[in-house]
Order: C-alpha cells, then structure tokens, then sequence
C-alpha cells in the first residue's frame, strides 16, 4: 500500500511542479525563437505577484466580492498587464541588441532583473506584503490510518494549470500564430523571406511567456499569501533549472522538467530534510545532464561543419 506521507508530498510536488513549469515555458519560449534566455523573467513572476494583490484590492473596493468573478477579473488584469511588462522588456532589453554579441543581451536582461527588483522595492516599499486566504477548505483521504489532504486551492491551481498548458499546447501547435513562430523559430531569416513579421513574433513570444509566468503568479499567490520583490529571485532559478532539465526549447519539456523538479523537492522535504531540497534539486540537473546534455525532451545539438 503507498504511504501516507508519500502521497502526501506527491500532491504538494505536482502542485510546486505546475507552477515551475508555467514559469518555465517563458524560459523555453524565448530560448527557442532566439536562443537567448531572458533572465528577468523571475522577476516578471514577482512583478505578477504584486498585480494579483492589486487587483484584489480594486475589485475589492469597488464591490465586487463573488469568488468566481473576483478570481476572473484578477486574472485577466494580472495576465493583461504583465504581457504589457513583457512587450517592453523585450523592446528595451532585448530587440536593441539583437544583431549585437551574444553575450550583450545577457547582460542586459540581467540588468533589467535588478531594475524590476528595485522598481518593486522602492515603488511597494521592501516589507513582505500578502493577500488573505480566498479558498477555505480541504479534501481529506484516509490512507492506512492515516490521512492525506489537499485543499481546494491546490486543486484550483493543478486545474488552472493544466488549462493553461493545454490553452498553449493548442496556440502553439493548432494556429496561425503558433505556425508563425515554429517557422520564425526553425529559421528567422527564411520566415522574414517568406512574409512573416519575425519582430512581431518575437514580441508576441515574450507577451505569452510573462502571461503564462503571470498565471503562475496569481497561482502561488493565493497559495503562500505573501511575497516581497525578492519573490522572483529562486522561483526563478527553479524555473530555468526546470527548463533546461526537460530540454530549453521544448514545451513539453519545461512542463515535464518543472513536475519532475516540483516532486522530487517535495518528496526530498518530507522524507529527508527540508533545508537540503535545494541541493538535491540542482544535483538532480546535474545528474541528468550528465547522462542527457540536452535535457530529457530536448534535442542534441548538431554542430555545423
């Protein structure tokens, strides 16, 4: 019979797992159409955490206490306003220095990182600020005499998910828009050739990797209930390290890598020791890499002769 305390951590790694992996789509995106990584987008998160409580608040006060109504309206305004966030990190940090040397985009995005940072603290003011809790309850399992639990906000947020990966699975492979951008991303310059805005693709490509990174956002917001403007910091490291353990330019494998990376630290927390899950998180992408460079879904790189 499985254990308790295993499938207990088990649900709380899933839930950590989609959260990772939603920030780490936005990781895998721009990665894959421009072979960058943006590494400001941890502090995209952070900037959506603050946007969650702002719109709580304005809706809040303008009378509008429905939990259904209230969780829409907050994730519309979250996710709007953070693609605007995205759209302009990509047009100032990004689109300036694109024919310039690889490692000047770098620097620029972790530049804007530090500028997200301190816009948060100085505009939010330092202290951990937080929301209160918007979903009571819990659904309780018996397991061999003892008990597991998850409560709804947990579910809430595998459900919201889920939805929001298929939501990108379909736009990336069923569109106009998704065909754009896996032609943009197999060759720029053909797909410029063959009338395709490559600029806009690009701009488009960050607008939905800091959606899905606001929808993590509003999704860990509600269930921690704090941040500061340090949030972004080691969610993102976690992310990016989710990214690369399921293959950088990989959808797939930046929700493969953010499960698998989510599971095994809860499991590692509950069965071992809580102060050491982040050693063997990033041992556990050392180990595989070693074995598999390219990540798990990612494909081996062909040098060009």
């Amino acid at each position: 019979m499985m254990d308790a305390t295993f499938l207990q951590q088990m649900l709380n790694g899933l839930t950590l797992g989609a959260v990772y992996g939603l920030i780490a789509i936005g990781y895998t995106m721009v990665y894959g159409i421009i072979g960058m990584i943006n590494f400001a987008h941890g502090e995209v998160y952070m900037i959506s955490a603050y946007l969650c409580a702002i719109a709580l608040a304005l809706l809040s006060f303008f009378g509008l206490h429905s939990f259904p109504l209230l969780i829409l309206g907050t994730l519309v305004f979250t996710i709007v306003v953070i693609g605007v966030y995205g759209w302009v990190i990509e047009r100032i940090a990004y689109r300036p220095l694109r024919n310039s040397t690889r490692l000047a985009p770098l620097i620029s995005a972790i530049g804007m990182s530090l500028i997200l940072q301190n816009y948060a603290q100085i505009s939010q003011g330092p202290r951990q600020q937080g929301i209160p809790t918007m979903m009571d309850g819990v659904f309780k399992f018996t397991l061999g005499g003892d008990f597991v639990q998850i409560t709804y906000t947990k579910v809430f947020i595998l459900v919201a998910s889920l939805a929001g990966m298929l939501a990108l699975t379909y736009l990336i492979g069923h569109t106009r828009l998704g065909r754009m951008c896996r032609a943009t991303q197999q060759d720029r310059k053909m797909a410029s050739m063959l009338g395709i805005n490559t600029d806009r693709v690009i701009s488009l490509v960050f607008v939905i990797g800091a959606a899905m990174a606001g929808l993590a956002g509003v999704l860990i917001t509600m269930n921690y209930g704090t941040f500061d403007f340090y949030a972004g910091f080691i969610i993102g490291i976690k992310a990016f390290t989710a990214a690369v353990l399921g293959g950088i330019g990989s959808l797939p494998g930046a929700m493969l890598g953010g499960l698998i990376l989510g599971v095994a630290e809860a499991q590692f927390a509950g069965m071992v020791n809580s102060d050491y899950k982040d050693v063997f998180s990033f041992s556990l992408l050392v180990v595989i890499l070693i074995f598999r460079p390219q990540g798990l879904l990612g494909r081996p790189m062909v040098a060009k002769v």
